[in-house]
């Protein structure tokens, strides 16, 4: 299991390191035709749009994993251990819902982009493969979200400052 975990991690931090890689190296080429070469594409700026998207709301997961996402502890800090953990159920199992809800609206988006063939302006992608984003992140954050709520029925206490593991 441990071995799953860390391949699922190493594809998760690959995909949108590789995202971001190459929406930063498309700005820079789209830079140097710019002002070096006085070739402006357009093409570029649309590209590295969605690339960067599909980098983000594939870092959602890993932000998860990680325990970077942005939360407010300020009155969960001064609440007794008990009500933390009631607390930690609570949200978890809110955000699994939300993350089911998420997936299926954006499975229903995918699905009506494609049936209306609508495409993007400029390079003319498929906006069906944009809006793909939407139900993958909303799966990968789910299943991050169901990790969390069965490291919490096993016993093991969320710690902010370090992943669960």
């Amino acid at each position: 299991m441990a071995r799953l975990k860390k391949v699922w991690a190493l594809i998760e931090d690959v995909s949108a390191g590789t995202f971001f890689f190459t929406g930063i190296t498309l700005i820079f080429y789209g830079v140097i035709m710019r002002y070096v070469f006085n070739d402006p594409k357009a093409w570029v700026e649309e590209v590295v749009r969605y690339v960067i998207i599909w980098g983000v709301f594939l870092g959602f997961a890993v932000a998860l994993r990680n325990n970077q996402h942005i939360q407010v502890d300020l009155l969960y800090d001064k609440l007794p251990p008990t009500l933390r953990k009631f607390v930690d159920y609570f949200a978890t199992i809110i955000s699994i819902g939300f993350c089911s809800i998420y997936t299926y609206y954006g499975t229903m988006l995918v699905i009506h982009r494609y049936d209306s063939n609508m495409v993007s302006l400029d390079v003319g992608i498929p906006m069906w493969i944009v809006y793909l984003i939407l139900p993958i992140s909303g799966f990968l954050f789910g299943l991050r979200f169901i990790e969390r709520l069965v490291g919490l029925i096993r016993g093991k206490e969320v710690d902010y400052d370090n992943p669960i593991t």
